[in-house]
């Protein structure tokens, strides 16, 4: 679709772009200093595979903090972005003919990793409002597949969901009788809207004296019995708009660490020191910026989600995390490429289309609210203009 749209692009069309999901903030004054800093001092070697010990040691803290359960830095293994964390996990873990559950719509790298390692994806929907697997239809997989592993993603990838903590409860039950890991992917574990969980005290932002909050949404890492079967991954791009650095992390247990290790010697060798140490500063440095950004997307989010409904035959949930709308577009009778395409070549928006994300994406299209207001502002009205047409 970026293809596509810079191709009009260069024939002079105007296209908004609201399907990039990149932070529309620069990265935080401190942690570019430290990145400067890092280069300008000679840290542009090689570094331990792992990561280098400051930043294992910050990455430790903050789990620890942000999620409520004692890491230790030798559980930590860090990568250039959080697809290594994904990916090699995956390749320690599963192995060929081994079954994997995936949401489906879902981040599109979860089946990729699966068929790279030679494993199965088991596609299971989510509930319609994006939040959640559908539960009945999860517990059904588990009853028919051995699944090796269970792919989890709060808030989500496209949908903007956010699990609630019942049903993250109902994940861990169903893969300790199975004996399955989980890796829970938490990229956009700090940007969770709080609006529907203010009662609940433990989801509640918990302020501490290292000024980083407790995360809004329930984490299965942190339920009894879990922490020795669960792969957490998180990372900078999205909390700290650190797309373009490529620094990311996994917590896992110290034997299956060690693997992963072995995995990242073998392939990317080590991730850049000086990168690191931007990290070090996203981490330990000040959060305010973090809160701020926050706040933003929740006003952009309004707005598009409101706007949206206002279109008739358009139906959108409220995300309760992340910086993407999932709307229901299916009334217009046109599959969601097409849709897409059109919004794109006679509409001059570009979106995703809903099946880029798993067959049970159909009828949908992905919206990301990441640019200002007058961006947003132009491409509603764009979406609206063209869709009026369809009537």
């Amino acid at each position: 679709m970026l293809a596509a749209a810079t191709a009009l692009e260069r024939r002079g069309v105007d296209v908004v772009h609201l399907e990039i999901g990149q932070p529309g903030f620069p990265s935080p004054p401190h942690v570019v200093r430290a990145g400067v800093d890092a280069i300008e001092t000679g840290k542009t070697k090689y570094s331990s595979p792992a990561g280098v010990a400051s930043l294992k040691s910050a990455v430790a803290a903050y789990v620890s903090r942000t999620r409520g359960v004692p890491v230790d830095p030798a559980e930590v293994v860090v990568g250039p972005g959080a697809k290594p964390g994904l990916f090699f996990p995956t390749l320690a873990l599963v192995n060929p003919g081994d079954e994997v559950i995936i949401p489906d719509p879902g981040f599109p790298t979860y089946r990729a990793m699966v068929e790279v390692a030679g494993g199965v994806a088991v596609p299971v929907p989510l509930r319609p409002d994006g939040a959640s697997f559908d539960m009945d239809r999860l517990r059904r997989a588990f009853e028919e597949t051995n699944p090796k592993m269970i792919v989890l993603n709060s808030p989500a990838n496209p949908t903007g969901g956010v699990m609630p903590r019942e049903d993250v409860e109902e994940v861990a039950r169903l893969a300790a009788r199975s004996d399955a890991w989980v890796m829970s992917d938490e990229i956009y574990a700090r940007l969770v809207y709080d609006d529907d969980d203010d009662d609940d005290d433990d989801d509640d932002a918990d302020d501490d004296a290292s000024g980083v909050d407790r995360v809004r949404c329930a984490s299965v890492f942190g339920i009894p019995g879990m922490r020795d079967r669960t792969v957490l991954v998180d990372g900078f791009s999205k909390t700290y708009c650190m797309t373009g650095w490529r620094l990311g992390w996994c917590v896992a247990p110290e034997a299956l660490a060690r693997k992963i290790e072995l995995l990242v010697v073998h392939s990317v060798g080590c991730t850049a020191t000086f990168t690191q140490e931007a990290g070090v500063a996203a981490l330990e440095g000040p959060q305010d910026g973090v809160a701020e950004m926050l706040e933003a997307y929740r006003e952009r989010r309004d707005f598009v989600v409101d706007a949206l409904n206002a279109i008739e035959g358009v139906e959108c949930p409220v995300p309760a995390g992340a910086f993407y709308a999932f709307p229901d577009v299916s009334s217009f009778g046109m599959s969601s490429k097409a849709l897409a395409d059109l919004l794109l070549e006679e509409g001059g928006v570009a979106v995703l289309p809903g099946t880029d994300f798993g067959e049970n994406g159909e009828g949908k299209i992905r919206i990301s609210y990441v640019g200002d207001m007058a961006t947003l502002e132009e491409g509603m009205k764009r979406i609206a203009d063209t869709l009026e047409t369809l009537r």
